[in-house]
């Protein structure tokens, strides 16, 4: 993994964050194998913590001290996301903060109100207090005026849960806003950073099924084709925002560009190469969250090549030919964000339902 940073400019990151890979030295040798930061999210430390007894003893202790069952989960999480923030910090400092994060989520409940969130991602902050620990913050429209206001304090964010151009656009624009309230403040834009974690495969499996329900003659041949369009399409909005006038203002200032972090990139229909969403999208200034099949799989037969910007014009095409077979990029965004946020939330609260059990357990013992 070494080579798609030093060769492409794209750094690698983990997408999975369990206890006994920070106890028995497997995130420690992920990382000495060139991966430059982890992501973690309420699924993964949901089957982090459920399917593990690496976490039982420090309940049991937290319980016993009389905390509530979902303030144990947060002492369990954070106490994960400080290790892991400590194995990452030699990249984080080498690399000039731009990589050795680590990222932990508000809680998922949250994601339509946007003062609980501002407060929930305030919290974390200050609880956590690692210069490479992200707070992320989903890209709900309740989520974006939060995005704004913690850049604007000066608290580095991983923006979640992106499914369409028009919301990407709107992440830009709460990055850019935030840093232009703390310039205005006279804090330190050069230690801000922020990513916007792009969702890729999950596309192409929502516009796969519509276009499955389309009975238009052109549909099947657009089949696998939206995510890695759209994402490309992501990339050239990145690049032509993080130039120009307004932003050369808050460069000058020390600013850096929020890197888009391509999420979601394991290869879910089993007939698309286990590859595909990490060949399609190598590029400078991103970053590809992977899960460990992934990674096993592109360093056996991964193709490394710059490709994120090879065709800009063929995947606007794509996406045109998908709204003339009915295909709405922009509502396929929103249901796959309700999914997610969905998803999300049930993970959670799954998790905090085995807790009380546990606790209860332990109670009455």
């Amino acid at each position: 993994m070494h080579r798609l940073y030093r060769e492409q400019g794209q750094s690698p990151w983990l997408d999975n964050l369990t206890r006994p890979y920070l106890r028995d030295g497997t995130l420690a040798g992920f990382v000495a194998a060139g991966i430059r930061g982890v992501t973690a999210n309420p699924t993964i430390f949901a089957r982090a913590i459920a399917g593990s007894d690496a976490y039982d003893a420090q309940f049991a202790a937290l319980i016993a001290e009389g905390l509530a069952v979902e303030d144990a989960y947060w002492e369990l999480a954070a106490a994960d996301v400080v290790d892991a923030a400590a194995i990452l910090r030699p990249v984080y400092d080498t690399s000039g903060g731009t990589d050795g994060f680590v990222s932990i989520e508000v809680a998922p409940e949250l994601a339509r109100d946007t003062d609980a969130t501002i407060a929930a991602a305030g919290r974390l902050h200050e609880r956590i207090a690692r210069p490479n620990v992200f707070v992320k913050i989903p890209a709900t429209a309740e989520g974006i005026p939060a995005i704004a206001d913690m850049i604007g304090k000066g608290v580095s964010i991983n923006i979640t849960l992106i499914f369409s151009l028009a919301r990407y656009e709107q992440v830009i624009e709460a990055y850019l806003q935030g840093l232009e309230a703390l310039a205005a403040r006279g804090g330190e834009l050069a230690a801000v950073r922020s990513v916007a974690s792009f969702f890729v495969s999950r596309v192409d499996t929502e516009v796969d099924r519509r276009l499955e329900h389309s009975g238009d003659p052109e549909a099947p041949g657009l089949r696998g084709r939206a995510a890695i369009a759209q994402a490309r399409l992501a990339y050239r909005i990145f690049r032509d925002r993080f130039t120009g006038p307004r932003w050369e203002a808050l460069a000058a200032r020390g600013a850096r560009v929020q890197r888009p972090l391509w999420a979601s990139t394991s290869t879910k229909n089993p007939d698309y190469p286990d590859t595909r969403y990490v060949d399609s999208l190598i590029g400078p200034d991103t970053v590809n969250t992977l899960p460990e099949a992934t990674i096993t799989a592109f360093e056996d037969h991964g193709t490394l090549t710059r490709s994120i910007d090879t065709d800009p014009a063929g995947a606007a095409a794509v996406l045109g030919e998908l709204a003339a077979v009915g295909v709405d990029m922009d509502d396929v965004g929103r249901t796959l964000e309700d999914q997610g946020v969905a998803a999300f939330h049930r993970s959670f609260a799954d998790l905090l339902t085995e807790l009380r059990a546990k606790a209860h357990q332990l109670a009455q013992r």
